[in-house]
């Protein structure tokens, strides 16, 4: 099966009844202002989307809603990432069984795991998707730990559905090894990071700002807009210290696209004031329309 390519959108879960209950009725619209804005696809239920803070029933139910309300040849990657390798499979079998394009898997959080557990918890996950192409997710500021690349190697050994990565991580010098594993396609998942990292090799970006900015991202990966580049540093700088899920949730609701802002607990909603900040910034594109 193809791999995934271009710009994928980090999707944020609608959620409703403050952050109870997935809110089925916005899915639509959610995927469809991605397409319109004019990403490649999606990843659902990752970082961005509280993943880990839903029910496997409610993981599987996501994925679903994506699925159904996606147009044609809009990419559904689906993020697997749980604490044990028995939820992992079983979330990563669904994505096979339902027709979704591509599984990405962060590495467990809490416990810090040997290459070796590392290895069978990888392969265990990529066999039950096969042959959809399986993405290592690289994010050690949410796993607690970096994943060695002789672990990718190893595992890239017993898996031919092993694609590439999501490397999340920053500065550059973090990607790099990463960049160096000839043969896998790396996506960019720090958006002021996409232009360099595309100019040394990478397939694309998985971006959370295109969530809400789809456009801006689009442009920055199809075209490497200098302009685009920008504004996500701005987006970025300016979404510092502001509960990053709810934000894109806010602005998302202020565009019409989500009924309600809800997360899931012990994420909080926006405080008035970081509201009112986070609001500006649909003021301020008069470069990069979204």
């Amino acid at each position: 099966m193809d791999g995934l390519h271009g710009a994928i959108a980090a999707a944020v879960t609608p959620l409703r009844d403050g952050g109870r209950h997935l809110d089925a009725e916005a899915f639509p619209s959610l995927v469809r202002s991605l397409a319109d804005g004019g990403v490649d696809g999606l990843l659902a239920c990752g970082t961005t989307g509280e993943g880990v803070l839903l029910t496997l029933a409610e993981r599987r139910r996501a994925t679903e809603l994506f699925l159904a309300s996606r147009p044609e040849g809009f990419q559904i990657a689906v993020h697997a990432g749980a604490q044990t390798t028995a939820d992992s499979t079983a979330l990563a079998a669904h994505a096979r069984e339902l027709g979704a394009d591509a599984v990405a898997l962060i590495a467990p959080p809490y416990f810090p795991l040997d290459s070796e557990e590392l290895v069978r918890h990888f392969v265990t996950v990529a066999s039950a998707c096969e042959p959809l192409p399986f993405y290592i997710y690289e994010f050690a500021a949410r796993s607690g730990y970096a994943i060695p690349v002789d672990v990718i190697e190893r595992v890239r050994g017993r898996c031919a559905n092993l694609r590439g990565m999501k490397v999340s991580d920053t500065p550059f010098s973090a990607v790099e090894p990463y960049m160096a594993l000839r043969g896998l396609d790396v996506f960019i998942g720090n958006e002021p990071l996409v232009v360099e990292g595309l100019g040394r090799g990478a397939a694309g970006a998985v971006s959370g700002l295109a969530s809400a900015f789809p456009q801006v991202v689009a442009s920055l990966v199809h075209e490497r807009s200098e302009v685009a580049h920008e504004r996500v540093s701005a987006l970025r700088r300016g979404l510092q210290g502001i509960p990053f899920h709810a934000a894109l949730k806010e602005l998302l609701v202020s565009k019409d696209v989500l009924i309600t802002p809800d997360v899931r607990a012990p994420l909080r909603g926006l405080t008035d004031a970081e509201r009112a900040e986070v609001l500006t910034l649909l003021r301020d594109d008069a470069s990069v329309k979204d």
